[in-house]
Formats: structure tokens, C-alpha cells, sequence
């Protein structure tokens, strides 16, 4: 007997679910065509999905060494838009082949961009199909968790949306209510009570539409990124190119062999003044015995020298150069362009474009100059300098006539991971620790990081690289008697070459010219 009532009970409940099932559907549809569930919907769409994409917090990866974040740039009223790179420095670059419907455009964001060993596994031809697919699991990881905690924050501004509304109705209920004198008393408890059933109904519906809607979204993201991704062969399709080179200065010059641009290791700071100075050649600090003038006398051939001190790429070789007080010096490569016949053009640049004095000054003055802050201002400096380089050396190889480009690395002031012993140039001023053996071998390992930079592009464009062959500071002087090949701190323009020196690296640089001179 207790069995058969049990039956019964259970018979009797699931009876009276699916009653209420079938319920259910025809109430969500009725409740579906009131205008505030119809209000509450489009809050939920047309604010609270933004929103969400807007709130939800970028992820982090780590991409082959480089730290990036992924998530979606902030929706705009539009029904179409491109994805979006920010990069450091506040650089925003749309990438027009990934046009993407809806409002869910990915975002990436990177930098600075780091030299590191994880980084040098995309070249490496052993490890880069590895090194790539692993990178593009990672991103793809990446963006599928940002994907996942913006559905969950999705979830919660519906709820939130839901609950205004039905606290609202609830309320607007409450005042009819107590408007009429048929009713009696009637509490929000039990105006709660009665509506709890039209908030439900428009909860489920209002997180049913929002996440098919997030579900939509996240598909026309995936399509639009797969479909633009699959016609793009290089870096330049995806972001598009901007290059914009120096116009040609002054009259065409005529009568040169060769041409040195650069900074002031090239101008020969410090030596005797040149004949006839020019304006430019007084401000620019041009000396007699510059690499210019000692190429001249190496090949036989005239060579003009557009070597500025201070010069850097951006304010000097591609950019004009401000020097002293009313004197503004033309932009390098924009001179070059107008010496018709050019056959060959020696570059010297980085320092200024890393403020490598900084750094060196920083070292003499403090105990250890090794320290995490500077290293990452180094870091910083040298992936800016680099982007510069390569705007550089599209300006120098489409110089009229074709000349060799002839890129000179930079050299080490003084010996590396050696005590400097009784050398007064390492010891410094008075009062300052000076330099030791760690310090100057750090200074090397940063030197060496800013000529696999110079070498690196010279050998993307097949140009020819020149290595000074000047003794340090501090070293066992040169046989030959000839003197020292860079200036010490008792002279006017510390590390910088000498003329012996200057004489060293012309000497150096003819024996790797391609053209005889005329």
C-alpha cells in the first residue's frame, strides 16, 4: 500500500513538471512581446554587450619572449570594423585585412619588443615551424579565455540589467496598486511574490539572447580573422606600410666619388679645422682628417662629407639637425640624393640614437651599473633605434645611381672584462668609482647588441659591413708608433677617434670598396 502512494506521488510530480513545461514556452512567448521585457532585451544587446567587451580585461601571454595582451578594442557604432595593434608609446595600427562584422574586434597589444633567445627561435630554420605553430596556440589560447571571462561578465550585466528592471516594475506595480481602494493593502512582498514569475521569464530570456548574441559575435570575430589572415604573406599586407623619404636638398653636386654620412666619429670631432670651412662644416664640427677626408686621400677620389656631430638618424640623417644658434643643417640623405655619379656612401650612426653617453657617464658614477632600470631604458632605445635604422636603409638603397651602402658598426672604448689597472681614462674623475672589469664588459655586451642590429640589416639589403680596427683605451699601444686611436678624457672629445684613428678605419673601409675610383 505504501508503495502504490509512493508511485502516486511520483506520478503526480512528474505530471505536474511537464504541465509546467508546456507551460513554460507559451508564457515566455507572451512575456516576450511585453514592451518591457522587449526594453529590457535591447538594454541588454545594445548596452550591456559593449559593455562587456569594453570591461573585460585583456589577457596576458608570453609570444616568443615578448609580453602581449589580448582582447578587443572598444566598440564603436559602426556594424563593420577592422581589428587593432597597440603598440608601446601609445601607437594604434589599424590592420585592415581583418575586417570583422559585430562589435567584437580583436586587440593586440606588445611591447617594447624584447631580444631574447625565445625571440630568435622564429629564425632559427630548426625550430621556427615549431616556434610559430606554438605561438599561434598561445594567441589562440589567449583570446579564447578573454572569450570565456566576457561571457561570464556577460552573464552578470544581464543579471544586474534584470534585477534594475524588476525592482523598477515592481515599484511602478506597487504605486497602481496603492492607487486603487479595491485592492486593501498590498506590501512589496507580495507584489514581489506575483511578479517573481514575469522577472524570471525575462531573466531566461534576456541571458538566453545576450549569449546567443556573444556566440554570434564570436563567430563573425573568428571568420573575419581567419578570412583576412589567409591572404597575408608579410608584416606589410597585415599593417600596411608607411615610409617617407627625405626630400633632395640643395643644387646636384657634382665631381664626388663617395659620400660619409653620420655622426661625429665621421665629422673627426676634436681635429684641426678644414680649409675654407663652410657654415654647415663649422656647426657640423668637420675636421681635416675626418673619414672623409682620409678616404680621399686613401682611394685617390674626392669624397664629400655630410658627417654631423649630434647627428642621429631621425635629426640629422633623415630629418634637418639644429646646431648652435640660427643654424639648421639639411637632412642628410636628403643632400646625398643631389651628388650626382655617387659611387659608393659610409654610414656611422647609433650612439646618439641610444644617448650611449648616458649610459657610459651612469657607469663611471655609480658602483654597478647593472641594474634591471637601465637595462630596460637600453632595451627601449635600441628597438626604436632599430625601427629608424630600417627607414634609413630603404632611403639608402633606392638613392639614385645604386651606390655601395657601406655600414660601419661601432666600436669598444675600452677592452672588454679587464681590470683597468693604473689607466687613468677607466678610473675616471676624481670622486666617481670609475669603471672595473664587469662594467666594461657590460658596455660591451650592449655595443655587441647595437652592431647585431647594424649587421642585421645591412645583410637584409646584402650591404657592406666595415669594422673600425681601433685599439681601446686603456690597451697595449700599436706598434706601428703611429699614436693612440681614440681620444682619452684628457682631450676635448673623449672616445672619439683620433686622426690616426680616422685614418685606421678609411683605410679599412677602402679595402672593401666595390668601385675603382675615376
Amino acid at each position: 500500500m505504501a508503495q502504490t502512494t509512493e508511485s502516486s506521488e511520483q506520478r503526480t510530480r512528474t505530471a505536474a513538471t511537464a504541465t509546467r513545461r508546456r507551460r513554460m514556452l507559451p508564457a515566455l512567448w507572451r512575456e516576450l512581446r511585453s514592451w518591457p521585457t522587449l526594453l529590457v532585451l535591447a538594454v541588454c544587446l545594445l548596452g550591456g554587450l559593449p559593455a562587456t567587451i569594453a570591461l573585460t580585461p585583456a589577457q596576458d601571454v608570453t609570444v616568443l619572449g615578448q609580453h602581449v595582451e589580448l582582447g578587443a578594442r572598444t566598440p564603436t557604432p559602426s556594424v563593420s570594423g577592422p581589428a587593432q595593434l597597440v603598440q608601446i608609446g601609445n601607437t594604434r595600427l589599424d590592420i585592415a585585412p581583418l575586417q570583422v562584422w559585430g562589435p567584437m574586434r580583436p586587440q593586440i597589444t606588445l611591447g617594447p619588443v624584447q631580444r631574447n633567445a625565445a625571440a630568435a627561435q622564429v629564425l632559427d630554420p630548426d625550430r621556427t615551424v615549431a616556434a610559430r605553430a606554438h605561438a599561434a596556440d598561445t594567441l589562440t589560447s589567449g583570446f579564447v579565455r578573454w572569450y570565456g571571462w566576457g561571457a561570464v561578465g556577460l552573464v552578470g550585466v544581464c543579471v544586474a540589467i534584470c534585477a534594475v528592471a524588476g525592482c523598477v516594475r515592481t515599484l511602478a506595480l506597487l504605486r497602481r496598486e496603492s492607487r486603487s481602494a479595491d485592492n486593501g493593502h498590498v506590501t512589496v512582498a507580495d507584489l514581489w511574490h506575483r511578479g517573481a514569475g514575469t522577472v524570471g521569464r525575462t531573466t531566461v530570456l534576456a541571458l538566453t539572447a545576450s549569449l546567443l548574441a556573444w556566440a554570434v559575435c564570436g563567430v563573425l570575430a573568428y571568420s573575419g580573422a581567419t578570412r583576412g589572415l589567409s591572404d597575408v604573406r608579410s608584416l606589410t599586407q597585415l599593417v600596411g606600410s608607411y615610409h617617407l623619404s627625405p626630400s633632395p636638398e640643395g643644387p646636384t653636386v657634382f665631381g664626388y666619388t663617395g659620400a660619409v654620412i653620420g655622426d661625429s666619429r665621421a665629422a673627426r670631432v676634436g681635429g684641426p679645422p678644414v680649409p675654407d670651412a663652410t657654415p654647415e662644416d663649422t656647426a657640423c664640427e668637420r675636421s681635416a682628417d675626418s673619414l672623409a677626408a682620409e678616404l680621399t686621400l686613401v682611394t685617390g677620389a674626392p669624397v664629400r662629407n655630410l658627417a654631423c656631430s649630434g647627428a642621429s638618424i631621425s635629426q640629422g640623417l633623415r630629418g634637418p639637425q639644429a646646431r648652435g644658434g640660427d643654424t639648421t643643417v639639411p637632412a642628410q640623405v636628403g643632400l646625398l640624393k643631389q651628388i650626382a655619379g655617387l659611387q659608393y656612401v659610409v654610414v656611422a650612426i647609433g650612439p646618439n640614437d641610444l644617448g650611449w653617453s648616458d649610459f657610459l657617464a651612469y657607469c663611471y658614477g655609480v658602483p654597478d651599473c647593472a641594474d634591471r632600470f637601465t637595462a630596460g631604458e637600453f632595451d627601449y632605445r635600441l628597438a626604436a633605434f632599430d625601427r629608424d635604422y630600417g627607414d634609413l636603409l630603404q632611403d639608402l638603397t633606392t638613392l639614385p645611381g645604386n651606390p655601395q651602402i657601406v655600414i660601419m658598426t661601432s666600436y669598444d672604448v675600452f677592452a672588454p672584462g679587464r681590470e683597468p689597472g693604473d689607466c687613468a681614462d677607466a678610473h675616471g674623475p676624481e670622486g666617481v668609482p670609475g669603471l672595473d672589469a664587469a662594467k666594461t664588459e657590460l658596455m660591451h655586451e650592449r655595443n655587441q647588441a647595437l652592431n647585431d642590429v647594424l649587421r642585421a640589416g645591412a645583410a637584409k639589403y646584402d650591404l657592406t659591413v666595415v669594422e673600425p680596427p681601433l685599439a681601446p683605451l686603456c690597451s697595449a699601444p700599436a706598434s706601428d708608433g703611429l699614436g693612440a686611436d681614440l681620444q682619452g678624457l684628457g682631450d676635448r672629445y673623449p672616445f672619439h677617434p683620433t686622426g690616426v684613428g680616422s685614418l685606421r678605419v678609411a683605410a679599412a673601409t677602402a679595402r672593401l670598396l666595390d668601385h675603382e675610383p675615376s
